[in-house]
């Protein structure tokens, strides 16, 4: 009898440990078989030819590929479509040199895998694989139901189509180009340049260009004039005389 109870003890505890492993393999994100094709994915998606030209470009599409292979976190890729780079401003990349290029398409990866469902969830700011001197960039994401929304802080779009959604890589559609603050941000307004000091005037003096006259030059030149107007009437005078004589 009691070898009986040991029996169903020890049963009893072998069905408990495989439905704990069962309920462990259920929760954690299924491996994908074989390697993943980033382009393919993308090339199924049939709008996303910009997006690929730059992840080659940039040499970007190589790291991710080589990152899926040891990276425990996977990748989430959020896919700008052709659309999105044509609705851009005139020459919003040709601006970017060949590393602002390298990190707006960074901007777009972050180094962990989620589910539509995570980043309804999520703890903003979610980082991604672009940073500056003050650290990684990051993304802020909102929503309910079955609807996300991202935000870079410059745009903000909807979480569409999920392209790939299998553990080591999510790839979602998104109808706007994800600009980071870091590059496309409104640049503070230029500090007004120190005015320079007004110069004292200047005293003016006799005799310089553009000097005012002295009070005594002033008194000068009246004293000039009526000693002319004297002699004037002096002479007036004096030929009056004379045209009376002769009369």
């Amino acid at each position: 009898m009691a070898f009986t109870s040991l029996i169903l003890i020890l049963f009893c505890s072998f069905c408990l440990i495989l439905q704990a492993q069962a309920q462990a393999q259920a929760q954690a994100p299924a491996p994908s078989s074989g390697a993943v094709d980033l382009v393919a994915i993308l090339q199924k998606g049939g709008q996303y030819t910009t997006l690929i030209r730059l992840l080659n470009d940039s040499q970007q599409l190589i790291q991710i590929q080589s990152q899926l292979k040891s990276n425990s976190q996977g990748f989430t890729l959020f896919a700008p479509t052709d659309n999105a780079f044509q609705n851009l401003k005139s020459g919003a990349l040709n601006h970017l040199s060949d590393e602002q290029k390298v990190q707006l398409i960074l901007y777009h990866v972050t180094p962990k895998y989620y589910s539509l469902a995570d980043l309804l969830t999520v703890s903003n700011p979610v980082r991604t694989q672009a940073s500056g001197s003050d650290g990684s960039w990051g993304l802020n994401f909102t929503g309910q139901g079955n609807q996300v929304n991202v935000s870079s802080g410059v745009v903000e779009t909807q979480v569409n189509n999920a392209l790939r959604q299998q553990f080591p890589l999510a790839v979602y559609q998104v109808d706007k180009v994800l600009l980071p603050e870091e590059l496309f941000g409104e640049k503070s307004p230029a500090a007004p340049s120190p005015k320079s000091p007004k110069s004292s005037p200047e005293t003016t003096t006799v005799g310089k260009a553009g000097g005012a006259p002295s009070p005594s030059g002033e008194g000068q030149k009246d004293n000039g004039a009526a000693e002319r107007n004297m002699g004037f009437g002096v002479i007036l005078g004096v030929g009056l005389i004379c045209m009376g004589a002769l009369s």
